[in-house]
């Protein structure tokens, strides 16, 4: 099943999207104090529970 040209365009813009945004979040990992990046990773399990409780309220 050969791809037509506009989901061929969406695929790579897709991927380099996806690609962009792991290199900034790596990059700005890398650069941040080490207190920092704990408080990023506990605010994010934070988050993740947040949305847990509302997703099951609906």
């Amino acid at each position: 099943m050969p791809l037509d040209p506009m989901t061929l365009a969406l695929l790579v813009v897709l991927v380099t999207a996806l690609v962009c945004a792991t290199v900034v979040c790596v990059v700005a990992l890398c650069r941040a104090h080490r207190t920092d990046a704990v408080a990023v990773v506990r605010a994010l399990a934070e988050l993740v529970a947040v949305f847990t409780r509302y997703r099951r309220k609906r």
